[in-house]
């Protein structure tokens, strides 16, 4: 049982005994308090070795020395555990209590030092000499007794502990009495009090008493200032809960409770969804404008359907990343066939994202490629290496810029933007996010999209996008962006220049040949009911509806003859089946594509076999990929004019002149000094005239076309060529050199014509793609004629 003091503290009265001489006392170890001469305090009594002190002392002259412990913790303190000052006091009464401790009424005599302490087996016994005290007063002493009766006051006031009966006696006393009574009253650390009673003087004891007031003060009234503002928090909550039921309880009355517990409903929505602070005070805000509007106001349903929107975007929920590369490759293989450089890209992306984590820098990838070659596809196929929720969206025919930003909610059934509602479809802030066609926007008086996508997709400021319908910023920054085109071009140069741009080229036979054998035609068994059945088709079949059936650069019309072919299979088994007969699964061969697809198209047919006058095959580059294109020029008698038709643009237009320049300023060194050009009609056509054309690269095919037909001589067409002429006769670079040349390729040419520049382009083609070719780089005109015309 440890010995503490019952908090009660007494006043006798009385001057202070006069200090003795140095004497040996017994100790009573006490823990939590300091004893002052003059106060008497009660104490119970534990301890064995404190009472055996007790015992001493009374046996004596009862007289004992009340010494505080350092460390309160200690159930048996040895002298080092002990202070060296302590107060002598007067055993003034003793009370045995049942539970077995003693009650002792002690009175403080005056501070005595301890010079040494003797700790035997039973008690605790110390030599003792009384501390000079100076009680003298001088000029300081009566205004520290104010100030510390002052403070002591707003002490009593402010500390619930003391009662405030304790400060009206002590107007009266004098410093010294003043000092021991209000130090005796102060609820501060046993270390605090122990300096106190240490002090050697009156003045010395009142200034530090007034340091532990004011400090003390200061923190109660900080105290205070804290436990009143959250009264009065707790008392406006409890008013607003009150006046809530209220208006609840009127509202059940009136029969339109529905409203309140509306309310009520939004408010536990807000609470519990993990919105941005911004979000949550624009939902509250929106949230106090609805509850008090009448429900069936227009306004109220346009709070509602605002509020609803705010709740179903996913703020804080996304998807974890897969990032194992090992995975993300079978994705991709799985799904598609080649397409190396792109998938490349997509791990080199994961690889890079595994190791910088967080900190990697939001891209936008840009698939740029004729139709049919998996762009889309091949975005849904990252989305599912990622482990990502995939949506998607079209832009083309996009004109209004509301469709990006969304409407202002001013506007009746106004709606945020579509970048905002996929982002609720897929239900995380994460998603894989495909803009199809985005080469394909437009533009009017409503806006341009093209402007809008800017902050879209532009990493360094779509993590704060601002949608007109919601009016609060949210986060883009961790959506990985997919965009997909027919042509870069068309695409405005601000947006292309925020989106990395992968081409995706055209396949050739060998690459359709076996995504129809992988890909294709597995799945069109399977949605035609053909699985299980045998039904087979051999690569002879597929090479032939690909070269007879098919001109393109994706497989997308691959895939409906192969579907037309199915279709056919399924009506012949399950007319079969229904007539009785046995039904034998058929294998597709080349020689019974007839019967499934007709005859042949034969688009090849157009290509003259041997050398022709005034006819050059020509490359060019479609939105369906390459193509070999037809250039004809005639020449006959007339006014020196030329005329253009097939349907070309003013670029062609312009590069058929630039030829014709070229020609007339170079003729003698061109054999034809003796052409009367004032005389003579120049006729150029392009077939397939419902077909438009346009571009620079077919200059020097023109020129090779106008000169054969105006000189007579032959020109080979075993041999195809681009590039763009200059009026020098020099030859330039051009686009499209892999969709040239696998086009080329496609129809059977085995020589190209190519301008010198564009080397490097065919030095990153695959080997596959170049073998069989034989390539002629060129960079004038001079070097063009003897591989066409033989001179």
């Amino acid at each position: 049982m440890e010995d503490t003091s019952l908090g009660l503290e007494l006043d006798l009265g009385g001057d202070a005994v006069e200090a003795p001489e140095a004497l040996t006392l017994p100790v009573l170890p006490v823990r939590d308090m300091v004893i002052f001469p003059g106060i008497v305090t009660p104490l119970f009594v534990g301890r064995p070795k404190s009472l055996k002190a007790i015992e001493s002392a009374v046996g004596k002259d009862r007289t004992i020395l009340v010494v505080a412990q350092k460390d309160l913790k200690l159930e048996d303190p040895k002298a080092d555990d002990l202070f060296g000052v302590g107060t002598v006091c007067t055993i003034l009464q003793m009370l045995k209590v049942p539970d077995g401790t003693l009650k002792v009424l002690v009175q403080g005599d005056h501070v005595a030092r301890v010079e040494s302490f003797a700790v035997g087996e039973d008690m605790i016994t110390a030599q003792v000499s009384p501390v000079d005290y100076q009680v003298e007063e001088d000029e300081e002493t009566e205004p520290l007794r104010r100030s510390v009766l002052e403070q002591f006051e707003r002490y009593v006031g402010l500390h619930p502990k003391v009662p405030a009966e304790v400060f009206a006696p002590l107007s009266e006393e004098s410093a010294e009495r003043v000092a021991d009574l209000v130090a005796s009253h102060l609820l501060v650390a046993v270390a605090e009090k122990q300096l106190l009673l240490e002090a050697t003087s009156v003045n010395e004891r009142l200034r530090g008493e007034l340091k532990l007031l004011i400090k003390e003060n200061e923190l109660l009234e900080m105290e205070h200032s804290i436990h009143e503002r959250v009264r009065r928090e707790m008392e406006r909550g409890h008013r607003e809960y009150y006046l809530r039921e209220q208006l609840k309880a009127i509202q059940e009355e009136l029969g339109s409770s529905d409203g309140v517990a509306e309310v009520e409903e939004y408010r536990a929505k807000i609470d519990r969804a993990r919105m941005p602070k911004e979000a949550k005070e624009k939902a509250r805000y929106e949230l106090d404008r609805l509850s008090k509007m009448p429900p069936t106001s227009a306004e109220a349903t346009v709070s509602r359907t605002y509020l609803d929107w705010l709740l179903a975007l996913p703020w804080s929920n996304q998807t974890k990343d897969r990032l194992e590369i090992g995975v993300s490759k079978s994705v991709l293989d799985e799904d598609h066939y080649g397409l190396k450089e792109v998938k490349d890209r997509i791990i080199e992306f994961l690889a890079v994202r595994k190791l910088a984590g967080g900190d990697t820098r939001a891209q936008v990838l840009c698939f740029v490629g004729p139709p049919g070659v998996g762009k889309t596809s091949l975005a849904r196929s990252i989305a599912r290496a990622l482990n990502r929720k995939f949506v998607s969206m079209s832009l083309g025919g996009v004109r209004d810029e509301a469709e990006i930003r969304g409407h202002r909610r001013t506007y009746v059934g106004a709606l945020p933007g579509r970048i905002i509602q996929k982002i609720r479809q897929a239900g995380v802030k994460n998603p894989v996010m495909l803009m199809d066609e985005i080469d394909k926007l437009g533009t009017d008086f409503r806006g341009d999209p093209s402007a809008a996508l800017l902050e879209v997709l532009d990493p360094e400021q779509n993590q704060g996008f601002s949608d007109h319908f919601l009016e609060v910023p949210f986060d883009l920054s961790r959506v990985m962006f997919i965009t997909t085109a027919n042509d870069h071009h068309s695409i405005p140069k601000p947006l292309l220049d925020r989106m990395e741009v992968i081409s995706i080229p055209g396949y050739v036979l060998e690459e359709k040949v076996n995504i129809a054998e992988k890909h294709l035609w597995p799945r069109i068994l399977k949605e035609n009911g053909l699985s299980g059945y045998g039904v087979s088709i051999t690569r002879g079949a597929i090479s032939k509806v690909i070269s007879d059936y098919t001109r393109e650069a994706g497989v997308r019309n691959l895939d409906r003859q192969l579907s037309k072919i199915a279709r056919k299979i399924a009506y012949y088994m399950v007319s079969a089946s229904e007539e009785g007969k046995v039904v034998k699964p058929p294998k597709i061969v080349p020689g019974s594509l007839v019967k499934f697809l007709g005859a042949p198209r034969g688009y090849d047919a157009s290509i003259p076999k041997e050398g022709s006058v005034g006819t050059v095959v020509g490359l060019a580059w479609t939105e369906s990929g390459g193509d070999v294109l037809l250039i004809e020029a005639a020449s006959m008698m007339g006014k020196g004019s030329v005329s253009f038709t097939g349907n070309l643009g003013d670029i062609m237009r312009e590069s058929a002149q630039a030829a014709v320049g070229f020609l007339r300023s170079n003729a003698l060194s061109l054999k034809m000094g003796d052409v009367k050009w004032d005389q003579v009609d120049l006729h150029v056509h392009v077939p397939e005239g419902a077909i438009p054309k346009d571009g620079p690269s077919a200059g020097v095919a023109l020129a090779l076309a106008i000169c054969s037909a105006v000189r007579g001589t032959a020109v080979r067409t075993d041999v195809a060529v681009t590039g763009e002429i200059t009026l020098r006769g020099a030859v330039l670079a051009v686009g499209g050199i892999r969709e040239k040349c696998l086009a080329a390729k496609r129809h059977g040419i085995k020589e190209v014509v190519l301008p010198a520049a564009n080397r490097p382009d065919v030095e990153e083609m695959p080997e596959w793609a170049k073998r069989g070719l034989t390539f002629h780089f060129v960079s004038s005109m001079d070097e063009v004629f003897p591989i066409l015309m033989g001179e």
